[in-house]
């Protein structure tokens, strides 16, 4: 077996972290967000878009989402679309312009979103301590194969947990920031 890339692992690590930051976009704070629209799905042309494809999206006022949708015979479709995905958000059409005006949170809404918001960063910091079992275990078996040395192995068992430790403070620094976010009124 050839010496383990640390490289990889470390990359491994850095994607469940912008991972979790892209779930983090799709969760309501109460603040109009494009990003809360990124789940929406449109049966546009015979398959399957999201709405970004048939549509400009903007945030005119912190309360107000505005879809410009691009074709005429698309604005039923993006509005149907927009209500069934289960975002809790009623477009209001104007011609070819859908105006979405985001409700305020409850507290127990805001609670809800607290907990689903550690939930998704509790399944990063997994996927983190996987990426750095798979590392350590390609160290072993690299030492026991002779590819490196157990002074190597150390250094890099050490390494590893370095940037494992960095990734979940990542973690926690994006998940205090959301649930910030989440309770500010």
């Amino acid at each position: 077996m050839a010496k383990p890339d640390l490289k990889t692992y470390r990359e491994r690590m850095d994607k469940a972290v912008s991972s979790l930051k892209e779930e983090f976009s799709g969760l309501r704070t109460g603040r109009a967000n494009a990003g809360l629209l990124d789940p929406v799905q449109v049966q546009a042309y015979g398959s399957t878009s999201p709405l970004n494809a048939v549509a400009a999206i903007s945030v005119p006022e912190p309360r107000m989402i505005s879809v410009n949708v691009w074709d005429k015979t698309m604005v039923g479709p993006v509005e149907k679309a927009i209500r069934a995905a289960g975002l809790g958000l009623n477009p209001i059409v104007d011609g070819m312009t859908l105006r979405i005006p985001v409700p305020p949170l409850t507290e127990e809404r805001r609670k809800d979103l607290a907990k689903l918001a550690s939930k998704y960063a509790e399944q990063q910091k997994i996927s983190v301590r996987n990426v750095r079992r798979d590392a350590n275990d390609d160290l072993k078996k690299a030492e026991k194969d002779g590819a490196i040395n157990q002074d190597e192995h150390k250094r890099m068992e050490a390494e590893v947990q370095k940037h494992t430790d960095e990734a979940v403070r990542h973690v926690d620094e994006a998940l205090k920031t959301k649930e910030q976010e989440i309770m500010h009124v």
